[in-house]
């Protein structure tokens, strides 16, 4: 059994914005790193089921750079993703109307190499920028 982590914010927009500027690659390059001194300088993905993705992640100084990428399993707009990274592991976005607001809730599958409160922390600092992004969008 693989342990998941869950991680969630509200963002102060619809669930239609929220999904927008999650799925969107010129507004993923915005907000997907983890730390001021990370950044996301390529986004591009195919959204439809079986459709993959790719996002290179990379130190503001140049110095080290990997890409994310997978393929989206399961797509509802405005409501749920489900994608498996390269590694094989799946994750769960799901975006809840809360009054005039959205609850993402994003659920991993836990790597072996990087402790859980490590990987929990890193893909809520993420989420945190993602928020960021959309409040001042």
């Amino acid at each position: 059994m693989k342990t998941k982590i869950t991680v969630e914010t509200i963002i102060n927009a619809t669930p239609e914005k929220a999904w927008f500027h999650f799925i969107h690659p010129a507004s993923i390059q915005n907000w997907n790193h983890a730390s001021d001194d990370w950044h996301c300088p390529k986004a591009e993905n195919d959204l439809a089921e079986g459709g993959s993705f790719n996002y290179t992640m990379a130190s503001t100084d140049g110095s080290i750079s990997f890409d994310f990428n997978g393929i989206f399993l399961k797509i509802i707009p405005y409501e749920y993703l489900k994608y498996k990274i390269a590694d094989g592991r799946i994750v769960e976005v799901q975006f809840i109307a809360v009054g005039e607001n959205t609850k993402v809730v994003e659920t991993f599958e836990a790597e072996k190499l990087h402790s859980e409160e490590l990987q929990r922390a890193g893909w809520q600092s993420i989420l945190n920028n993602y928020k960021k992004f959309v409040d001042k969008s």
